[in-house]
């Protein structure tokens, strides 16, 4: 069982860099669909000797919230603003990818340090947990399109997700509930104010607020 966890754990780490060296938003839809997905198997991996209903509600949840319904939201959102690709970001994809490397790297090493209250269910669960945060802030600071941030703010979740299932599992299952719930109203706050966004600036670029400014 330990090598299928190592092997979705690591799938984890593909799609992150998947979000970090895609300019096309269909992509990176793609990508924070399929993490998703990959949680909701990682759940069932990581508590395959105790599968309760509480343990198949946070499954379907995952997989439904994480892979089916904000993928679609987002697509939606997409299609209405017509925008196809992340143009200029703040931070180049080559130069993003090696970030994203540094921040694996980062992560390994405090993984290695961090004290823990019990045994996890991987080595490799706590590094990558905190390099999926780390790469969903970095989506959310070195892009400029609206849509890209909230799919950042998704994989940064994605990240807590991860360590809340690997490392405190036990009793973790409510209070990923309660974390899907507040991200679901929040993804759909955010899809409405690109919307407006939008409509007012007719793009998605964060620099047009600059415009704002008397």
């Amino acid at each position: 069982m330990g090598i299928w966890v190592d092997s979705t754990i690591i799938f984890i780490v593909l799609t992150n860099f998947m979000l970090l060296a895609s300019s096309r938003l269909a992509a990176l839809v793609r990508g924070v669909a399929l993490q998703g997905f990959t949680l909701g198997a990682l759940l069932l991996l990581t508590h395959s000797d105790n599968l309760t209903y509480r343990v198949w509600l946070l499954v379907v949840a995952a997989v439904g919230i994480k892979g089916i319904a904000f993928p679609m939201f987002l697509k939606r959102t997409l299609n209405n603003i017509n925008v196809h690709r992340e143009v200029e970001p703040y931070i180049g994809y080559s130069l993003s990818i090696l970030i994203g490397i540094a921040g694996l790297l980062l992560s390994l090493w405090i993984g290695s340090r961090l004290p823990l209250p019990g045994p996890i269910v991987s080595t490799l669960a706590i590094p990558v947990a905190f390099s999926t945060m780390l790469t969903g802030f970095f989506l959310i600071i070195s892009r400029k399109n609206a849509l890209t941030q909230v799919i950042g703010y998704l994989a940064a979740e994605n990240g807590i997700f991860v360590f809340g299932v690997t490392a405190v599992h036990s009793s973790s299952i409510w209070v990923e509930l309660g974390i899907l719930l507040d991200v679901l109203v929040a993804v759909f706050v955010m899809g409405i104010a690109i919307h407006h966004i939008n409509k007012e600036f007719e793009s998605t670029d964060v620099d047009r607020f600059s415009s704002l400014k008397d």
